[in-house]
């Protein structure tokens, strides 16, 4: 192993750069001491020392800098901190430095080809003994500095990983899946516990009315059979879309039931219950339209490409679109089904050709022989969207549409042979789309700058008029005074001749 020359240490209040004492040859044989030292600054300081310490300017420089590193990158600050810092090495005399971060590696290399970045355990031993002793190793620091500032930058760092944009924003459509999903499995078991609960005074019922959404709201209507009549047509038709022969049916059964009768209370506890799954199955449904109308804004050409539910059931196992777009086509295609691929590695038997998106109706359109090819395809278009829509500024559903299109061509060569679209044609198809939506939303924008221009014309015409209107009105006023003035100086005039 090489030897330790320098250790960048990255705190909350800046950048500091130690130099390691010990002897190069002694780094990896001295690892033990340096965990002892770790508790005693007097042991500790003989073994590094500090060169240089750059505090942050402010909290969003710290943020701005935290980010950097979080994803691997050398910001121009930390850059200019190396530069000064250490010491002008070659490629043939190198200076190792060690780092907390092994993903800043590279980054560091590539701006300082001389320096070589470590960041094993004896590194990490380092920067534990420098945390525990940071107030006295680093200059102008009094106690709590740091303890503040790792406070401050870590509500700021988690601030800004949580706050992405309001309209891009996938984590609800996880919860909405997941919910949706949750709400499924509890509607069915709800539904049959009404079933069978109801059932014993009305057994027939659950033959005639199979959905369990209608058979609680006609459970919940009906409540005592003995009280059905000709009289109730009407309304219990209402429930089965005016549907009069399945209320004729249910009055008719109804009035020759083999079911028990129910008391009061009995029938009070039955109806609450059936009240229940009938606002569940509501909240259901007003919940797939908010998934649909979140699914079109996050993810608009998946779901598109393979449908509203599916797409939040990728996006909510890949953890989040972003982790969707990084994954391969291969990938893509068996997630979900992860036990049944593990379970084939071990028995070195069959991998499973589909996950997640066996759902899709592409998957269901497919023959048995073509099924795996068909989810490849399909695999390979929903990674495609994926990144699209999640690096996309603007959303639009032109190229959920040609890759759909591209999808179905696929189904119709493997059944007749036909040639589909070329990947090439299908994206300057989809590309002109993006430009005939584009255009579109232009006229828009200009038909309404022509109306806007078209108002300040006429109010501008407006004002003019007004003020010409003030400004008659003003000249009629001063002429009608200068003649009152004249009509009153003259008759004094002809006074003063007179007395001449």
């Amino acid at each position: 192993m090489g030897g330790l020359d320098y250790v960048l240490f990255e705190e909350s209040t800046g950048y500091a750069i130690f130099k390691v004492l010990i002897q190069q040859d002694e780094v990896q044989a001295k690892s033990k001491e340096v965990q002892e030292a770790a508790n005693d600054l007097g042991k500790f300081s003989k073994m590094i020392e500090l060169v240089s310490f750059a505090p942050f300017k402010g909290a969003a420089q710290a943020l701005e800098n935290a980010n950097d590193i979080s994803e691997g990158l050398v910001s121009d600050y930390l850059k200019s901190v190396l530069e000064l810092n250490l010491p002008k090495g070659s490629l043939k005399n190198k200076i190792t430095l060690g780092i907390s971060d092994k993903s800043l590696g590279p980054s560091i290399k590539e701006s300082f080809p001389y320096v070589d970045c470590l960041s094993n355990e004896i590194v990490q031993d380092f920067l534990r003994a420098i945390r525990v002793h940071g107030v006295k190793l680093l200059k102008d620091l009094q106690d709590g500095d740091i303890e503040r500032a790792q406070l401050g930058l870590g509500h700021a760092f988690s601030r800004a990983k949580v706050k992405f944009s309001v309209q891009k924003n996938d984590n609800h459509i996880i919860q909405a899946i997941a919910l949706l999903d949750q709400l499924d499995k509890d509607i069915n078991t709800f539904s049959m516990r009404v079933k069978e609960w109801y059932g014993w005074h009305f057994p027939e019922l659950a033959k005639i009315v199979p959905d369990n959404y209608k058979f609680a709201k006609t459970a919940l209507y009906i409540k005592d059979k003995a009280s059905l009549t000709e009289d109730n047509l009407h309304d219990l038709a209402a429930i089965f879309e005016d549907d009069s022969a399945v209320a004729e049916r249910i009055i008719a059964t109804a009035q020759m039931s083999m079911g028990q009768d129910i008391s009061e209370e009995d029938m009070k506890n039955v109806s609450t219950f059936a009240e229940r799954v009938v606002n569940i199955s509501e909240y259901r449904t007003k919940l797939y339209d908010y998934l649909t109308e979140k699914m079109n804004t996050v993810a608009p050409n998946l779901s598109t490409l393979i449908g509203e539910v599916v797409g939040a059931r990728l996006i909510s196992h890949a953890g989040s679109l972003t982790n969707l777009s990084k994954q391969a086509a291969s990938t893509v295609q068996i997630l979900g089904a992860e036990k049944a691929l593990f379970r084939a590695l071990k028995t070195k038997g069959n991998t499973p050709k589909y996950g997640l998106i066996y759902h899709s109706s592409f998957i269901g359109k497919a023959s048995a022989k073509n099924k795996g090819r068909i989810s490849r395809y399909l695999a390979n278009k929903c990674s495609m969207a994926s990144r699209i829509d999640n690096y996309s500024d603007e959303p639009t559903t032109a190229f959920g549409q040609i890759l759909k299109k591209q999808v179905e061509d696929r189904l119709a060569f493997y059944d007749t042979g036909s040639a589909p679209m070329k990947n090439s044609d299908a994206i300057k198809e989809a590309l002109a789309l993006v430009g005939t939506l584009a255009s579109d939303l232009m006229d828009v924008d200009v038909v309404e700058e022509k109306k806007e221009k078209k108002d300040k014309k006429e109010k501008k015409e407006k004002k003019e008029k007004k003020e010409k209107k003030e400004k008659k009105e003003k000249s009629s006023e001063k002429k009608d005074k200068k003649r009152k003035s004249e009509e009153e100086e003259t008759p004094k005039k002809k006074k003063k001749k007179s007395k001449d």
